[in-house]
């Protein structure tokens, strides 16, 4: 049985991997964090003019791992049991959080440097099997409550990481509380790691190539297999861009924007965080339990909105405004829809990001899944260097205001969106049917899982409305082909997506014998590349909520083609706004809105006993009473 997404923290195939990978990047940014203060302010004075520098250079070693050991880290992934990597990688920290405790008690910035670039190694070669072990534990309809949780973690982690290196960067005796504290965080993470169960090699035949230019290049060529996937990648690496420039200006938008104290840096960051946490763990409840591609546009457009919002959300405030606490902040009314605005930020962040993630690893081949996921962390990698340069180029050299910056790169975010988007239309079309299924109706689905993730099927369903596709395609997690009256095909905004959606035209074999021998053309090529393809046998509308005979079609098309049939049934529309139920405009507008429709699955036929009869038989009994 499936878990709900809190429910995973209980069982062991998730559990001590969610420890294991939340108190790394605890650990981390407690390093980070801290690091970065000694340099600012208690080795300031021996740096005097270079200490920007020093910090900017961390900031480089972290992220420089990626670019040269992803591809590897990605290819030890997918050739070794994951858990025991995990392990490696683990006790590695521990020698690294110990050899840190040293470096900073005797305040020795080259160790502290070399060890930063340690923590960005073991970071990229945890990335890969952190996103890939995921589906090999979790069932299908657990993988986007994994994501969430790992997402929501993170962040949570990376805030909890920051505050602390912040506290002890404050204190007297901070050289020596950072490796307590780091030490002891590594050898919890690696006695958590101790307790992940096995997850076995996916390409154990594996060779191994350790030139990282040329497995970099091969890495990027294997995921760009499937131009959905290698979009997704670009659009999570974009993401991390995104978030790279609002959280990286937050100190100087706090400062010299809204006049707050280090404090108030503490609560944006904080904001920000709890919005990704809150977006992650609303993706769950959101899509079904499935992956739901809608949700992606969905947060695309919150974070526009709320981004272009924050662009023009500071208050107004005298120039030499002494720097406020976090009540005197509060205190001024403007700074409440600030708040509002990175929080929504974070939330859309959320549902945004994971849907994505989820995506990649069940649209890619197992045995190449690692790789895949280490060419998105070089991909991210690679947009986070473009994002400081591009605000070190418009803040400091065009002396863009923050603010301003914050609006261009909204501006930006549109556009990316609009790329993926008319490349990928899947998305749109998803975005489409989530929308009409979670406003306009309230869709509960029943024994779903009997459908195959994988594998030709043909899946019948009695016909209500004219929007019977998209209860169908937003309800399964495959996505169908259907075969369509070429009459319906010119409905407005349904013609987008039955075009996008590669929908099969079908006429009546007296009316148009050309389209109709062609549907079954296509049909029998859909079925043998191993698609799952969904008609609706009937032929037509219900005019009376009974269903109709089923006509033989798809008789010939098992006939050709032997693969199960499914069936279906819409429960609920007859009387809804799209079905042809004669009444008041009234009546059918009340009905429409947030009625209860039900879809259930039947079991699995065998092809040698299909006959439209007894598929017309299984359906009416699915459907019942409530039509």
């Amino acid at each position: 049985m499936e878990k709900s997404q809190f429910g995973l923290l209980t069982v062991k195939r998730f559990a001590p991997f969610f420890w294991t990978q939340f108190l790394g990047a605890f650990n981390d940014n407690v390093f980070k964090n801290t690091f970065i203060l000694f340099l600012a302010y208690k080795m300031s004075s021996r740096f005097p003019s270079s200490s920007d520098i020093l910090i900017n250079v961390a900031a480089g070693l972290l992220i420089l791992p990626f670019f040269i050991i992803s591809a590897t880290a990605g290819q030890i992934a997918d050739k070794y049991e994951k858990s025991i990597v995990i392990r490696y990688i683990k006790f590695a920290e521990i020698v690294i959080a110990v050899l840190t405790a040293f470096a900073f008690y005797y305040s020795s910035v080259f160790w502290l440097m070399i060890l930063l670039f340690l923590i960005g190694c073991q970071a990229a070669f945890f990335g890969p099997v952190k996103y890939s072990i995921i589906p090999q534990h979790l069932k299908s309809k657990e993988i986007v409550a994994g994501n969430a949780m790992v997402e929501s973690g993170t962040f949570i982690a990376i805030l909890l990481g920051t505050i602390t290196g912040g506290f002890i960067a404050q204190t007297e005796k901070g050289e020596l509380w950072v490796g307590v504290v780091m030490i002891a965080v590594a050898v919890m993470g690696w006695l958590a790691s101790m307790m992940i169960p096995r997850a076995e090699a996916e390409s154990p035949a594996l060779r191994i190539n350790i030139n990282p230019v040329t497995e970099t290049l091969n890495t990027m060529k294997i995921s760009a297999e499937k131009r959905s996937v290698f979009l997704s990648i670009l659009g999570i690496a974009w993401f991390w861009a995104l978030g790279l420039a609002y959280l990286s200006q937050l100190p100087n938008y706090t400062k010299y924007v809204l006049h707050g104290s280090e404090q108030v840096v503490t609560l944006l960051l904080t904001m920000f965080s709890i919005g990704i946490g809150l977006g992650s763990l609303l993706c769950d409840r959101l899509s079904g339990k499935k992956v739901e591609l809608g949700l992606v546009p969905l947060g695309s457009l919150g974070l526009s909105i709320f981004g272009i919002d924050l662009a023009f959300a500071a208050p107004a405030l005298p120039l030499h405004q002494p720097l406020m606490n976090i009540s005197a902040f509060m205190s001024i009314p403007g700074n409440t829809r600030v708040l509002t605005d990175l929080l929504m930020i974070g939330i859309f962040g959320g549902i945004y990001i994971v849907p994505l993630y989820s995506m990649i690893q069940v649209r890619t081949r197992p045995e190449v899944r690692s790789r895949v996921i280490a060419a998105n962390n070089i991909m991210g990698a690679l947009f986070m260097v473009a994002a400081a340069a591009l605000g070190a180029l418009l803040l400091g050299v065009f002396k863009f205001s923050i603010p301003n910056f914050f609006l261009f790169v909204v501006i930006l975010n549109l556009f990316v969106a609009h790329y993926i988007y008319s490349l990928v239309p899947e998305f749109v079309i998803r975005f489409i049917m989530w929308v009409i299924s979670k406003i306009m109706y309230r869709v509960k689905r029943y024994n779903l899982d009997v459908i195959p993730d994988e594998g030709p099927v043909v899946v019948v369903c009695n016909h209500v409305t004219f929007v019977d596709t998209l209860f169908v395609a937003g309800s399964i997690q495959r996505r169908p082909r259907f075969v369509m009256d070429r009459a319906f095909f010119n409905i407005p905004v349904l013609n987008y997506i039955f075009r996008k959606g590669r929908v099969i035209l079908i006429a009546s074999k007296k009316e148009a014998p050309e389209v109709y021998e062609k549907a079954f053309d296509e049909i029998s090529a859909a079925l043998r590349d191993g698609e799952l393809v969904c008609i609706f046998p009937e032929g037509m509308l219900t005019h009376d909520g009974n269903i109709n005979e089923f006509r033989p079609g798809i008789e010939k098309i098992i006939a050709r083609d032997p693969v199960p049939v499914i069936p279906l049934a819409l429960r609920g529309l007859w009387g809804s706004f799209f079905s042809r139920k004669k009444g008041a405009a009234k009546s059918r507008w009340s009905r429409g809105f947030r009625s209860k429709v039900e879809l259930i699955a039947g079991t699995p036929i065998d092809p040698h006993h299909v006959t439209a009869e007894y598929l017309h038989d299984i359906v009416s009994k699915l459907r019942g009473d409530m039509a």
